[in-house]
């Protein structure tokens, strides 16, 4: 659901006649507060003898408001978050940022900075004074203690799911209508509590209406009572606190001795109404800047970072803010929302709005709760809480050791829900509010559980999960390839890419389906697989029996084509043998294998997934776009090569199975299978094999358009590299000006960027030195250099002043922290000169100082303590640069060609590895055409 009260079948209908169940009634008549009591309601929700039947019969409405029998909740407040204008830029961050405090609430307030006032366009004349709205009928009294209404459940067949497009189409729940026949047709619907339509009105006949059933009820004075004296004095009118409003409203709800019906315009379509945020169009004014505001409802959902923002459809109440229009009493019952997702609720003017929230951790406390408690009800609708129609006191739950908290909303100020989090509420008065849904990537693992829970309920969705999921991954995985690739990003900012690594959000998510998706595969291996045709995303696909969303598989059969079934379902389908149906799926299982491994970072499987599935394209030296082909393959003599995945982003290459020993397979079209296999933290075996015949290793050709090539054709020893009868031997280093002390020499990291040809970079690693002081240029103070670890973009290079961290200088590389360091000490020196001090040292030289001197990679002592690290080689570009500081290089293509022109001789043993003349060639080729590209790889 979109917002409170929002009842699952329900859509409002616009400027239409209306008809109550008392038959039709003109706009805006005052029919509540009937004088009869209602019979008393259960003695175990109403503390003893508060509302036992008076046996007096029918009660005058002259005394209405009981102020000596409150019943106001005593619980905690929720938490109120007031965001700088930095911080209220980004939505989602902002989100994100408070989540871990507002989860442990299930609700929060938001108050905007004071600059954000957005004008709200339904005060404008034309629209308040002639635009109607429909309205629900409420009955209060009845919301927590009422009989069951001993009618059937409406068949499940003929709900209507709030999806798609189909709710723009008018499939929307049935209206009253003076025909007795249809009256008859729909009475299971119509007869069923809480969903009474109401009169129509517009939004000044409304507030006339609401203002008047609130003066009656609390004895206010009416604005044609107060005298005139008054008015000039401005002396201020009687109005009841929003405590008072709280406590009677729930002496109404648990101990009513009055009936009490209200009228609700919720669930206002604002695509078919008119949302309170300006809206923007093709000729609309761009310098808008509300109507360009992410925290405008109508941006919102699509804003960068939710996922909603891959949803296509506009959706109803999901992706499209609802309206709502209370008064006083008008309530919205204890509810979540469809997929678990966030709500935003943002009120535009009117009296303030009260709100109770459970945090989504207790949900199930809350169902238990309410079952216990309301146990007739839930007998005759198993489902009574996707009605929104039940209110039970916060104080009861309270007692039954549910967590509830309180929000007073007014208006200009957001309300947002969480995950799981039941809410529920009341209006003080008259007011309109706007809510919609929203979802950033932490919300991934809710919507998973709640599409499960709906196959277990036979609950239609509003959305499919699976879509979704496969989408968001898609995008992230590009932003890994724009990386990789050393690509500007069109919107400034890789927000997916921080979703991803071992252990992210987004690849704990995929993780996780690709799990439940194998296990059920396995589950049906009767069935005969085939890949998902063109047409099959052309209309919306669930399974017969749950209305689970089929976007990842589905089964069918020769009997009924047009019918599908999940995976679990397989079997129910038809009577037809197992052998004989069949399975449609997006993906192998080996394929998404391979998606998982692009999001943990593996730069093979980005480049493969960027290709095949997502059709991008990477750019060579000559700056033109070829495709990656891994076509032919070569032999291969030694069946797994020890290669230094250079674009690894410091992510640790196990893989995800739960099995280690079991490997993961790259289904590549051309036959090729690349078996990955993880030896140890930092190190990954990769072998090429044919599917034919796993005993014939092979490894794959490239015409290397691309420069990150799966050609790693050499291996390096663990402790010396061997060439010829020479042993390679670390001996040539530069002595250093500066006298830098090692701290710690931190752990070595396999990746892009965490190497290169003048050092190591260890993750940890921090040393110390003396320079001239960047407070007090005259003397000097200890710098502390250490390489952070930034994740997927690498490693960041950080110096501080030892004693004040707060004084530090931060950047992608050493010689650009050190840089920076000696620039400020220049600044500090001309600024201190311009009052005269003496005793300064001149302006600092751009040869000053060397970053990777500073930092101690320069250091002979230091570096052997890096390369000890490393005793396997696996940071190749250090190490080839070390081999050709000492003149031993790499044969060249004329050296290897005279080499094996010896027919005797048809091998070369090339840094330990025996390759053929072909290989030879092909790695010449190889070699000059990524020559120029060699960067983005890092071998």
């Amino acid at each position: 659901m979109a917002s409170p009260a929002a009842a699952h079948q329900i859509s409002p209908m616009v400027s239409s006649p209306t008809a109550s169940r008392d038959g039709p009634r003109r706009r805006g008549e005052k029919r509540r507060m009937r004088g009869c009591s209602p019979s008393p309601p259960p003695q175990d929700l109403c503390p003893s003898g508060a509302c036992e039947d008076k046996g007096d019969g029918a009660t005058t409405t002259d005394r209405k408001w009981h102020p000596d029998e409150s019943h106001r909740p005593d619980i905690d407040d929720a938490p109120v978050f007031t965001p700088t204008e930095e911080e209220f830029k980004d939505p989602i961050g902002y989100i994100t940022t408070i989540r871990p405090q507002a989860e442990k609430y299930g609700i929060c307030r938001i108050v905007p900075p004071s600059s954000w006032r957005p004008p709200c366009s339904l005060k404008e004349k034309t629209f308040w004074e002639c635009t109607e709205f429909n309205t629900r009928v409420q009955q209060v009294d009845k919301l927590q203690n009422r009989e069951p209404t001993k009618k059937k459940p409406q068949p499940r067949a003929q709900k209507k799911r709030k999806r798609r497009k189909r709710l723009r189409f008018g499939m929307t729940h049935r209206r009253p209508s003076t025909n007795t026949s249809e009256s008859s047709d729909c009475g299971d619907t119509e007869e069923k509590f809480g969903f009474q339509s109401g009169s129509d009105f517009t939004l000044e006949e409304f507030r006339t209406y609401a203002d008047e059933f609130k003066q009656q009820y609390f004895g206010m004075k009416g604005s044609d009572e107060i005298p005139l004296s008054e008015i000039k004095k401005k002396k201020k009118i009687w109005q009841p606190s929003v405590d008072e409003i709280e406590g009677e409203y729930w002496r109404i709800v648990v101990c009513p001795t009055d009936e009490v019906e209200v009228d609700y315009g919720a669930d206002l379509d604002t695509s078919m109404f008119s949302s309170g945020f300006s809206k923007l169009s093709s000729d609309s004014n761009k310098q808008d800047s509300y109507g360009l505001s992410c925290w405008n409802l109508n941006n919102l959902p699509r804003t960068p970072g939710s996922v909603l923002s891959f949803e296509t459809e506009d959706i109803s109440g999901v992706v499209v803010p609802w309206l709502y229009v209370g008064m006083c009493f008008s309530s919205f019952c204890w509810h979540v929302e469809d997929h678990f997702l966030y709500s935003m609720n943002y009120m535009h003017f009117g009296e303030p709005k009260v709100w109770y929230g459970v945090p989504g951790a207790d949900a199930v406390k809350l169902e238990e709760a309410m079952r216990k408690n309301l146990p007739r009800l839930f007998e005759e609708q198993p489902d009574l809480l996707h009605e929104l129609v039940t209110q039970l006191s916060p104080s009861v739950l309270k007692s039954e050791g549910v967590p509830v908290y309180r929000v007073v909303q007014n208006p200009g100020e957001f309300v947002l829900t969480l995950p799981r989090a039941y809410h529920s509420g009341f209006n003080c008065g008259f007011n309109c509010a706007e809510a919609v849904n929203v979802a950033p990537v932490d919300w991934l693992p809710h919507g998973q559980c709640a599409v499960e829970l709906y196959r277990e309920q036979r609950r239609k969705t509003s959305i499919s999960h699976d879509k979704l999921l496969l989408t968001t991954a898609n995008e992230a995985v590009r932003q890994l390839w724009m990386n990789l690739c050393d690509c500007k990003s069109s919107q400034g900012v890789y927000r997916w890419q921080d979703t991803c690594g071992k252990n992210g959000i987004l690849t704990n998510a995929i993780k996780t389906r690709v799990k439940m998706e194998e296990a059920a595969r396995r589950v049906n291996a009767l069935l005969q697989y085939k890949k998902m045709g063109s047409d099959y995303d052309s209309t919306d696909r669930e399974c017969f029996s749950c209305f689970y969303d089929l976007h990842f598989s589905a089964v069918s059969c020769q009997c009924s084509p047009n019918r599908f079934a999940c995976l679990n379902h397989a079997s129910l389908l038809c009577s037809c043998e197992m052998d004989t149906k069949f399975a449609l799926i997006r993906y192998n299982i080996e394929e998404l294998d391979t998606l998982v491994a692009a999001l943990e970072g593996d730069p093979t499987a980005v480049y493969q997934w960027g290709q095949n599935d997502l059709g991008l394209v990477c750019p060579s030296g000559s700056g033109q776009y070829k495709k990656i082909d891994l076509g032919e393959s070569t032999r291969f003599l030694e069946s797994a090569t020890d290669v230094n995945h250079g674009c690894s982003l410091g992510v640790n290459q196990e893989r995800y199975h739960d099995d280690p020993a079991k490997p993961v397979r790259y289904q590549q079209e051309n036959g090729t299978q690349i078996d990955s296999e993880v030896h140890n933290n930092n190190k990954m075996s990769v072998s090429f094999e044919s599917p034919a015949t796993a005993s014939n290793p092979t490894r794959s050709n490239s015409d290397c358009s691309c420069p990150h090539s799966l050609n790693h054709s050499f291996e390096l020893p663990s402790s010396r590299v061997q060439t010829g009868s020479q042993p390679y031997d670390v001996s040539k280093t530069t002595i250093s000006k500066y006298s830098v002390e090692l701290l710690d020499h931190g752990k070595m990291m396999v990746g892009k960027k965490w190497c290169n040809r003048q050092g190591i970079f260890p993750k940890g690693f921090r040393s110390r030195v003396t320079f001239h002081s960047v407070l007090d240029p005259t003397g000097t103070c200890y710098y502390i250099s250490e390489v952070l670890d930034a994740g997927l973009l690498g490693p960041l290079f950080r110096v501080s002043v030892e004693g004040l961290p707060e004084v530090s200088f931060t950047h992608t590389s050493p010689m650009q922290c050190w840089d920076s360091v000696r620039d400020r000490v220049n600044e500090e020196i001309e600024k201190q000169q311009s009052v005269g001090k003496s005793g300064l040292p001149d302006l600092l030289s751009m040869n000053s100082v060397n970053g990777l001197e500073m930092f101690g990679f320069l250091s002979s002592p230091i570096i052997k303590e890096i390369e000890a690290l490393d005793p396997g080689h696996q940071c190749l570009d250090y190490w080839s640069s070390r081999i050709s500081s000492v003149g031993t290089e790499l044969p060249s293509e004329s050296v290897m060609a005279t080499a094996v022109n010896d027919s005797t001789n048809p091998t070369i043993k090339l840094l330990g590895i025996e390759i053929t003349r072909k290989e030879i060639e092909q790695s010449s080729s190889f070699n000059n055409s990524c020559a120029e590209g060699s960067h983005l790889v890092g071998c």
